[in-house]
């Protein structure tokens, strides 16, 4: 028999190989991607009207099912649609299919589904990225316009890095998270994947609103302070006035390639070059951000997962052979745990089982202090070294100025390097690695786009755009002009 997080699924949501080659799809309606649907009421004419569209597969859909790659939900079709897909719907895009993805979005190479890897496009050895490798596939392979993804701590970004796209994580609260099966409640952001900037741009707006279904959604006073602020200094701001561009100190880390430190280098003094200055700037937590994020997103992740239980999510499976025998009251209660539990939560994958048993042990009694209560103030310290870097102040801060001489965006590398192979990559903690980049905006909270680049045979790298909480608007003026500029395909050249 095979192991449980490999058991044969149903096949009606396998696609073949000839239709998808790189496993970007678990499920998907190709008829649907290009021929609009007939309807008494035409769509309305928007940039997104007619797009073929694809979804990560842990973002609630009506019309496919909702698997999150994993073997615990081999058929589940949500009733609802998630209310970032509402919003697609409305404004005339077309959903394509669901795609592949790191069980419960846990992973950074999309290798960890029960569906199978996804592959590169660029290159079938190569990593896409995770966990939302299937969506960066799916644009990457032109099976899709644009994608939503999810975006924990890099989950976005990464891929787009990889396989030469677009990706945008939004600030938190600002796109609805309705629907949107939970990794780590307080770090999940729908973003979005696409070829151009103004692809992303368009799927962004038509996503970005209020949503009273979530708690953690951006207010209409929130949302219209922020306005207001973005108004008020417009005059003083790119594109009317040069960039300050801040350059962390602590992202020159000796596992930079070669390709990736001078593409980051040449790009800089390009813009400088344009008039724009860059700013040596300093955020010391940068390293303890990664540690930090590895045990509250794993906390989060113990908690969020023990609803799959064969009662409330799942399928009762079937008790090992003998688990029904025993004698004695608490051998019989251990029998009966064990045959309601064990057998379902067998099925997770050994990505999902080390960080629920992670998550679980910060939890813990004896760990919480030393581990969660830590973790938790090194969030904190980012954030405020964040909000010390940028010119902006945070809106959600009462009485926040801002810094005087501090910068519009950070540019960085959004990974050490380009994509690993995938029979190279390191299983567990040693994988973890690669997100040292990402994780403090996600952290933080702030917005943060990767832009791409390519280095000569070392295959795709990607240059990140952080940006200050609420000023998503500015992430992607940026990465728009780097790449209208051409900038990145320049030294990408070099």
């Amino acid at each position: 028999m095979p192991p449980p997080h490999r058991i044969p699924l149903p096949r009606i949501h396998r696609r073949h190989h000839s239709t998808n080659p790189y496993n970007a799809f678990i499920s998907s309606t190709p008829s649907a991607a290009y021929t609009p649907p007939a309807t008494p009421i035409p769509p309305p004419n928007t940039p997104l009207t007619h797009r073929p569209i694809a979804i990560k597969d842990n973002i609630s859909t009506t019309t496919h099912p909702t698997t999150c790659a994993s073997a615990l939900l081999p058929s589940y079709t949500p009733p609802f649609d998630a209310t970032c897909v509402s919003h697609l719907r409305r404004a005339g895009a077309v959903i394509t299919g669901k795609t592949n993805m790191d069980e419960f979005g846990m992973g950074s190479d999309s290798l960890y589904s029960a569906f199978g890897p996804v592959s590169n496009p660029a290159s079938p050895l190569l990593s896409a990225g995770g966990s939302s490798g299937g969506s960066a596939a799916a644009v990457a392979s032109g099976a899709a316009w644009a994608a939503l993804g999810t975006d924990t701590g890099g989950s976005v970004r990464l891929p787009a890095a990889y396989t030469g796209l677009v990706g945008f994580k939004p600030s938190y609260g600002v796109v609805s998270r309705w629907g949107v099966v939970a990794y780590a409640n307080s770090l999940d952001t729908v973003g979005v994947l696409g070829s151009r900037v103004r692809d992303v741009r368009a799927v962004f707006d038509a996503i970005s609103a209020h949503d009273p279904l979530d708690p953690t959604s951006l207010s209409p006073a929130t949302r219209a302070r922020l306005a207001d602020l973005l108004a008020a200094r417009a005059g003083g701001r790119f594109p009317r006035a040069p960039l300050r561009i801040g350059v962390p100190a602590e992202y020159n880390v000796a596992e930079l390639t070669p390709g990736t430190r001078t593409a980051w280098r040449n790009t800089l003094q390009a813009l400088h070059q344009r008039g724009h200055t860059f700013v040596p700037v300093s955020l010391p937590s940068t390293r303890a951000a990664l540690a930090a994020y590895y045990v509250l997103a794993p906390a989060e992740a113990s908690s969020n997962l023990a609803k799959y239980d064969g009662v409330r999510y799942g399928f009762r499976a079937s008790p090992s052979k003998g688990s029904s025998k025993g004698e004695g009251s608490s051998e019989k209660e251990a029998t009966e745990e064990d045959t309601l539990y064990a057998p379902i939560r067998a099925h997770f994958g050994p990505e999902v089982a080390r960080r629920i048993l992670l998550g679980t042990f910060s939890l813990s009694a004896g760990a919480r202090e030393n581990y969660f209560v830590q973790a938790q103030r090194v969030r904190r310290v980012v954030v405020r070294e964040m909000d010390g870097v940028f010119r902006l102040p945070r809106v959600l801060v009462e009485g926040a100025a801002g810094a005087d001489e501090g910068v519009d965006v950070l540019l960085t590398p959004t990974a050490p390097g380009p994509p690993p192979k995938r029979d190279e990559v390191p299983r567990g903690v040693g994988a973890y690695v690669r997100d040292v980049f990402t994780v403090p905006a996600s952290l933080a909270g702030v917005p943060a786009g990767s832009v791409p680049v390519k280095v000569g045979e070392e295959g795709g790298i990607g240059l990140q755009v952080i940006g200050q909480f609420g000023d998503d608007g500015l992430v992607l003026d940026v990465a728009g002009y780097l790449e209208e500029e051409g900038l990145l395909a320049r030294m990408g050249a070099a």
